[in-house]
């Protein structure tokens, strides 16, 4: 598995996105092609021992609550260690901060050795979007009391956003935020409350992994009447250390009032806890009492703002957003590999036509059948035409970080743009080719004897987490398309015409070419229908059909372009890619008719089906 996933990301980030050419920028200048390589070597060994033989293990042996601490496999622990001693956590940080100064785009390349061999296990997704965000909102005290520690691997992070009964409608949210006494404002690590509440669905919340665990959590605080603000405009962040500490980030050996409630057992991504927390429950009361004189309150310092809250927190989840979509193309990757690899081993049948009907002929491998290789392809079109889209949107990463003004803000700008794409697109297509990779199996698929069935189910997570389907679409329809007056939708379309000229001139692709332009006018009418009244109920009822659409046409893209620099027909990865491309174009891309249908005419069908006719 290891040598054709290697082989997919040398190809996509020296000879697609030509990332060595970084190195002629400032911030990677003592960096080469040599210490890229090395670093993705480095990742590709500590996943191939530390992870992916234990993979299988952790999906078996669940977290457990022993009454007093979550108890994980050690071989978690141990690929945690390794991880951290990696320097991974801090890759593309400053050299003063303890990072390696790498391009996001080779960080993100690194990470997806580990996500490829074992998921569950995990490495620092959430950990170092929570310092980033630190980095960029929190105050000097705060980075170093809390992010620092987080780069070298001493404490790990959590994003505490949903609530039991609010789930993904954040304006709903109930934790409330009470400042702690008169001077609440004085505190060195930033304006302290008290915090109370619960909040669900907390990945990795709860672990003796690393020395603390700095959860960001949003919550409400209360106006002069005791009444929480409704909204989104009224949520603020807070950080709140499950362990108190000083300024320098050393534990003080008190306990914050943070407090498991319980383990998530999930169908996938077992190795990972998944919790309820509550937030001053009073089962650690912090002295000195709160205002009520009872103790109760988890310690919370607030990052950023009053009401500010949200704005701060969207750094990290649009980070994890494409940290979910490379975790779940590499699942979707896993699974080809496997099937491929099993495709070319499993004897079983004949061919078509008159050989085939002679029993006494051997078998062949079920590859060379069509319809298996049809599954194959399709995979092969979802996972590296996903992997490409990943590493172009870590590249927009950098291009906005280290480019010239102009450059970076149409980076930014399309970075908004496809983003909801990034997250959404390979969480459903990636599980789509895991379960093909089940069905080229065949009966064996779905026994726990090969490894795709766990795939799949690690997989059918990354649907719904950070942000479902619908939430993307409503974020992709709702506002992206239409912020600054559609500038990033006009980028994105200069950028699909540029590839459209570029294939024009080659033979082979001038027909996907003119049908990529067909498809990006199809979007485009279908845009400026949905919204042609301003009636978001209307526009909005066909949302995920739009974000379905949208995203073929994006892949469709993507697969062309690279298509572009695969002429080489005498080599067989070449070949593959532009067979790849082919595939996509006659299979894939014609399916955003029936999507934009829906979305040109305002069809109402689902909007009004009436509840009592279910």
């Amino acid at each position: 598995m290891a040598q054709g996933l290697r082989a997919a990301i040398d190809f996509l980030l020296y000879g697609w996105l030509q990332v060595q050419t970084l190195t002629t920028r400032p911030r990677y200048a003592e960096h080469s092609r040599e210490t890229f390589d090395a670093v993705l070597d480095t990742c590709e060994r500590i996943a191939r021992e530390k992870y992916a033989p234990f993979n299988r293990l952790v999906d078996t042996e669940e977290p457990r609550f022993d009454g007093e601490r979550v108890v994980l496999p050690r071989a978690t622990h141990e690929a945690w260690q390794a991880y951290a001693a990696s320097g991974m956590l801090a890759a593309a940080q400053d050299y003063e901060l303890g990072g390696m100064q790498l391009p996001y785009t080779v960080e993100a390349a690194g990470n997806a050795f580990f996500a490829a061999a074992s998921v569950s296990i995990g490495a620092g997704m959430l950990t170092v979007g929570n310092a980033n965000l630190l980095l960029a909102h929190g105050t000097p005290a705060q980075q170093r009391a809390f992010a620092l520690p987080q780069l070298a691997g001493r404490f790990s992070g959590t994003m505490c956003l949903s609530e039991p009964q609010a789930g993904s409608s954040l304006s709903d949210i109930s934790t409330r935020a009470v400042p702690d006494g008169p001077d609440f404002e004085s505190d060195a690590l930033g304006p302290r409350y008290r915090l109370r509440g619960n909040k669900m669905w907390i990945s990795a919340g709860e672990h003796e992994l690393t020395d603390n665990i700095v959860h960001l959590v949003l919550a409400k605080i209360p106006g002069p009447d005791g009444r929480l603000v409704p909204g989104v405009q009224g949520i603020s962040l807070f950080i709140v250390p499950k362990k108190l500490v000083d300024t320098e980030g050393q534990l003080t050996g008190e306990r914050n009032d943070v407090a498991l409630a319980g383990l998530n057992h999930k169908c996938g991504w077992r190795g990972t806890t998944n919790t309820l927390l509550n937030f001053g429950e009073g089962r650690y009361p912090v002295r000195p009492p709160g205002l009520d004189g009872q103790g109760a309150g988890a310690i919370g310092y607030r990052v950023g703002a009053v009401g500010q809250g949200l704005r701060c927190m969207f750094h990290m989840m649009n980070e994890a957003r494409i940290g979910v979509g490379m975790a779940a193309t590499m699942l979707g990757m896993a699974g080809y590999l496997a099937s491929l690899d099993y495709a070319r081993t499993r004897l079983q049948g004949r061919p078509l036509g008159p050989a085939g009907k002679d029993p006494t002929q051997p078998p062949v491998p079920i590859i060379q059948h069509a319809d298996v290789k049809r599954m194959l392809l399709a995979q092969k079109a979802y996972c590296e035409g996903a992997l490409a889209l990943e590493l172009y949107c870590a590249r927009l990463v950098d291009e906005q970080r280290t480019g010239a003004p102009a450059a970076a803000d149409e980076a930014r700008l399309l970075l908004e743009v496809l983003t909801p794409i990034a997250k959404s697109w390979p969480s459903e297509w990636c599980l789509e080719a895991n379960s093909l990779a089940i069905q080229v199996h065949g009966g064996y698929g779905y026994t726990r004897d090969f490894p795709v069935e766990q795939y799949w189910r690690d997989n059918r997570l990354n649907m719904i987490h950070e942000g479902t389907h619908g939430i993307q679409a409503l974020d992709l329809l709702g506002r992206k398309v239409r912020m600054e007056a559609g500038r990033g939708l006009q980028l994105l379309g200069q950028r699909i015409a540029a590839t459209v000229s570029r294939a024009q001139g080659d033979a082979a692709l001038q027909a996907h070419a003119h049908a990529l332009q067909r498809a990006w006018q199809e979007v485009l009418d279908a845009t400026r229908a949905a919204w042609a009244d301003d009636d978001a109920a209307a526009a909005l009822a066909n949302a995920v059909p739009y974000l379905q659409a949208f995203g073929h046409t994006v892949l469709a893209w993507i697969w062309l372009d690279v298509a572009l620099l695969a002429a080489d027909a005498g080599d067989a990865a070449q070949r593959g890619r532009r067979q790849a491309c082919r595939y996509f174009f006659h299979y894939e891309l014609p399916k955003i008719a029936a999507w934009l249908q829906v979305v040109r005419t305002r069809d109402l069908t689902c909007a009004e089906m009436p509840e009592a006719a279910f």
